[in-house]
């Protein structure tokens, strides 16, 4: 089956997208919000968890190198392509690496669990070394896997050269592509654990190493649940973090900052103050309907599989365009939960979120006994 856009297609299918984007023009809009709190950062952004939406930004599309805030792509693509219990034999490359360290030992044998935590509390530039040369066989192979991962997500100002942020001219991202790939890594189990966590101390190794996070916001700052704190001479002193308050979950980024800590408190005391998260479709809501051919179910209802709820700010209106996109040529049969389209709300020319929507009922196919009754009613 084919898919077009709804302006292009039947009554049912326009009407359901002028009801939704009425209702959504009615909604305060989602712009950059201004009054924001003065910072000191070179670079900066803060963004809703779920939709990526960008409550506010300065230079944040600006290359910028991130020091040791690299980690968490490093942490994401491991975790990714390896399991916490594999052990790690510390190579040559990652004993003695300059920076801050786990101080592993050459020969040493750690998992990559008590690797992360050192990756990302400890900001160890060893552990990145040992995990790159462990996953992607070198530093320059575990480099491509990351460029990659970056690729993935469509980042086209973002490249990497060294697992752990050591000063390169050719390594460097923006705050905007720093924050999307914090973003993913957050939507990660493991590793959301991992950068939340305070205190821990490692179970494999020559030695007990007792960790502690050198974010200070998880202690400081109510609702902090991450990421990674990053610092070289080139870089100044980076921070990702990120908030759940509210209701609603940020994610932000300082680069070359003159205060990491207040700058990015202040970041997230003007998003939470300004935005809050308001239900825009519920999950089960008819959105549109779709003809079938082959059914005595002529009009089948769509409805949406999941809430759509996003961020608005308090103080500014905006517009905003819904798309829906839905199957042609439908046929029987049809059954209840079959994807047979898709609701997207864009925010300018971006696409803020896709949500499918799929059959409310089944529209079963005409047997020969329903042929029948139709010829018998039309003689």
């Amino acid at each position: 089956m084919h898919k077009k856009e709804i302006r292009n297609m039947g009554f049912f299918k326009r009407i359901a997208s002028v009801l939704l984007a009425a209702a959504l023009l009615a909604a305060p809009g989602f712009a950059y919000a201004d009054g924001a709190p003065d910072i000191s950062s070179r670079g900066a952004v803060v963004i809703e968890q779920t939709s990526g939406k960008v409550l506010w930004g300065k230079n944040a599309h600006e290359r910028l190198p991130m020091a040791s805030t690299t980690k968490i792509m490093t942490a994401l693509v491991a975790i990714e392509n390896s399991s916490l219990d594999e052990i790690v034999t510390v190579p040559s490359e990652a004993y003695g690496t300059e920076g801050s360290s786990m101080y592993l030992a050459l020969g040493e044998k750690v998992s990559i669990k008590d690797l992360l935590y050192g990756l990302m509390l400890s900001s160890g530039n060893d552990a990145a070394v040992a995990i790159a040369v462990h996953v992607g066989k070198s530093v320059e192979g575990f480099a491509n896997m990351m460029n990659e991962r970056a690729r993935g997500l469509g980042l086209v100002n973002t490249h990497f050269v060294t697992p752990n942020g050591l000063h390169d001219d050719e390594h460097y991202t923006t705050a905007y592509e720093l924050a999307l790939i914090a973003r993913e890594a957050m939507n990660n189990e493991t590793f959301r654990k991992i950068v939340s966590t305070v205190y821990y101390s490692t179970e494999t190794g020559n030695s007990v190493r007792y960790l502690k996070n050198k974010n200070k916001l998880l202690w400081q700052y109510e609702g902090a649940t991450g990421i990674k704190t990053g610092y070289t001479k080139a870089a100044g002193k980076c921070l990702v973090f990120s908030a759940d308050k509210g209701g609603m979950e940020t994610v932000g980024v300082v680069l070359n900052s003159g205060n990491i800590f207040v700058d990015s408190a202040n970041l997230l005391n003007h998003a939470h103050e300004n935005y809050q998260m308001q239900t825009f479709v519920s999950r089960g809501d008819v959105l549109a309907r779709v003809r079938v051919s082959g059914s005595g179910k002529k009009l089948l209802a769509l409805t949406v599989n999941e809430d759509i709820i996003l961020p608005v700010c308090s103080y500014q209106d905006s517009r905003y365009e819904t798309r829906v996109l839905l199957d042609t040529g439908v046929s029987a049969p049809i059954y209840t939960g079959d994807v047979l389209g898709y609701v997207e709300l864009y925010d300018g020319t971006m696409l803020i979120c896709r949500a499918e929507l799929t059959a409310a009922e089944d529209a079963p196919k005409y047997e020969l006994a329903d042929y029948l009754d139709i010829l018998f009613n039309i003689w």
